[in-house]
C-alpha cells in the first residue's frame, strides 16, 4: 500500500500540551553536544536575557513527533513506520523554547504523494505556547519505502 495522497491537506487535533522540563533540556542537550551554558545553567540562561534554561533548536523534533504519530499511526494514511525514512527536517523558530514553557503541536499533511511503489510524505507541525503564540514550525519529509 503507497501512502494515501487523499489526506493532503488534513489537519489532526491538537496534541496533548508538552511540559517542557529543565532535565528534559538537558538530557536532549547533552545527547546532542550542546554545551552552551543556556541549555545547561539556569543562571547562565537567566543572564542571556531567558527566563530559564533555553531548548537547543531541535528539541523541537521531540514535540513534533507526539503530534506527528497522529498522522502516521492513522491506519487511512497507508503509513508502515517499519518502511519509513527520515528524508528532511526543518526548523523555523519564532522565539526560542524554554524550561516552563507548555507547547501544544498542530500537525498538518501538507504533501503526500506516490513514488514508485512508495510515497512520500511532508507534514507540517505548529508548536505554540499556552497563550496561543507561535513558537516553532516543523517541516519534516519522510520517505515510506515501497514493497520489494
Amino acid at each position: 500500500m503507497s501512502v494515501n495522497a487523499a489526506l493532503q491537506g488534513t489537519s489532526y487535533p491538537p496534541a496533548p500540551a508538552y511540559a517542557v522540563g529543565r532535565e528534559k533540556i538537558r538530557e536532549f542537550a547533552l545527547a546532542v553536544k550542546a554545551t552552551h551554558p543556556v541549555h545547561l545553567d539556569v543562571d547562565a540562561a537567566r543572564a542571556a536575557g531567558h527566563a530559564d534554561l533555553v531548548a537547543p533548536p531541535t528539541f523541537a523534533v521531540v514535540i513534533a513527533q507526539k503530534a506527528e504519530a497522529a498522522y502516521i499511526q492513522d491506519p487511512a494514511s497507508g503509513i508502515d513506520f517499519s518502511r519509513v525514512v527520515h528524508a528532511d527536517e526543518r526548523f523555523t523558530h519564532h522565539r526560542p523554547i524554554v524550561a516552563g514553557d507548555e507547547i501544544t503541536a498542530t500537525v498538518t499533511v501538507d504533501r503526500a504523494r506516490a513514488a514508485g511503489t512508495g510515497g512520500m510524505v511532508t507534514t507540517r507541525t505548529e508548536l505554540v505556547d499556552a497563550a496561543g503564540e507561535p513558537v516553532t514550525t516543523v517541516l519534516s519529509t519522510l520517505l515510506v519505502r515501497g514493497e520489494e
